[in-house]
């Protein structure tokens, strides 16, 4: 948790309303939670109806000045925007209102951070962060160069953030070779995984919608699943065993939010790439949160901006036992997915129903076979032992009785 030596950061939340005030309203509570996550404290939130936020300050003159005295009254520590500024934004409201200027990139890539456990997770953070921290060392002012602790200074160190331009690209261009020795390790781990010939499913989904919950209730695992945003970032692979042990891996994936950082998403896209090599996509929605379509759009763009376009979509409506009757009776299916299942994770809701579905995937990509071959003909059923799945298996006089299941791109191999 982040906390200056006496206390956790007393931050006033900012924002610019450019479309209905109940999308501004619904960020600046997912900001607040954010906040909450990096080990700070949101104490009050302040927004200004704008086309657009001004490009000098964000806000106008007049709210600039209702900010430091509300930020006065609350005894804040400074403010969070919930956009990303650009350096001059930031320069020039530090310097109109004389205390700490955060953004709400700079909370996510703290929460990021403190998250991260693997070295490849920890590699993708850190550029990430210097990254954000290259376009801005001249123009951040005194909140790059607190060295008290506080949102916002997590990771690489508060050394670096006095470093200069020069240091600080030889610092990304390292972490970059880094990153590609760790995306070939992947590849190779990717193509051990394909010659098993055991197809994968990606789990994503928006922060906090249930994604670990549902790995670990499917397949006994026991990844850490908090009621926190982002509280699993490095992906987790489980093999599930469907009905006659169909296998199938399954791997969750980091949360997606809205305002994602591009950096992170940069930054983490050999990460999320497994959703980019997976047979299937599991969409896991947090049905309980009234912005619920509004998330499942933020994930749908996320996942194109990634090239993860034309693979099957199940979509999982989870926290049904948190609905009413009539919320249910309300509830819209997702249009943009093959399947939809409401799920409850918490109380099994709904789980048959997708072990079904999934067995019913997979065995759709397979054909079935029943046939008699010859015992000159053994090889072929090594092919359909390796690569499919033997059911029956019945020695004859004139040859061995098969029946069992084989993936279409082998079929013809096997006749």
């Amino acid at each position: 948790m982040i906390e200056t030596a006496q206390k956790k950061e007393r931050l006033l939340l900012v924002a610019v309303n450019t479309a209905e005030e109940s999308r501004v309203r619904a960020s600046l509570e997912e900001l607040a939670l954010l906040v909450d996550t990096a080990g700070g404290e949101a104490v009050g939130s302040i927004y200004q109806n704008l086309d657009h936020p001004i490009s000098a300050t964000y806000v106008g003159k007049g709210k600039i000045e209702e900010i430091r005295q509300l930020a006065a009254q609350l005894d804040a520590d400074g403010i969070v925007c919930d956009d990303e500024l650009t350096p001059a934004q930031m320069k020039n409201l530090e310097q109109e209102l004389g205390f700490n200027v955060l953004d709400r990139t700079m909370v996510i890539l703290d929460i990021f951070a403190s998250r991260a456990r693997s070295s490849e997770g920890k590699i993708q953070v850190e550029l990430a962060q210097l990254r954000y921290r290259a376009n801005r060392l001249t123009g951040m002012g005194q909140s790059m160069s607190r060295l008290g602790g506080g949102i916002g200074t997590r990771g690489p160190g508060e050394s670096k953030l006095e470093t200069d331009r020069r240091l600080i690209h030889q610092r990304i261009g390292q972490l970059k070779s880094e990153l590609e020795q760790v995306k070939r390790t992947r590849e190779v781990t990717r193509k051990r995984r394909n010659d098993t010939h055991i197809p994968v499913a990606a789990i994503v989904g928006y922060t906090n919608a249930g994604k670990s919950s549902l790995l670990n209730k499917l397949t006994g695992s026991e990844v850490l699943a908090e009621d926190k945003l982002f509280a699993t970032l490095d992906p987790t692979t489980r093999l599930l065993s469907l009905g006659n042990d169909e296998p199938l891996l399954m791997t969750d994936t980091v949360g997606f939010i809205d305002k994602l950082p591009h950096h992170l998403i940069d930054a983490f896209r050999s990460t999320l790439e497994e959703a980019k090599h997976a047979d299937l996509i599991v969409h896991v929605v947090d049905c309980s949160n009234p912005e619920h379509e509004t998330q499942m759009q933020v994930v749908y763009q996320t996942l194109k901006e990634l090239g993860v376009e034309g693979k099957p979509i199940f979509t999982l409506m989870n926290k049904q036992d948190l609905l009413s009757e009539e919320e249910k009776n309300l509830f819209e299916r997702d249009m943009q997915a093959d399947r939809t299942i409401e799920i409850s994770v918490k109380d099994g809701t709904g789980l048959d129903e997708l072990r079904e579905v999934l067995l019913s995937f997979l065995r759709n990509r397979k054909k079935y076979v029943e046939r008699l071959y010859g015992y000159d003909e053994m090889g072929k059923i090594q092919l359909l032992r390796k690569y499919g799945q033997i059911v029956t298996e019945e020695y004859r006089d004139d040859g061995v009785a098969v029946t069992g299941y084989v993936p279409n791109e082998y079929y013809n191999q096997i006749q």
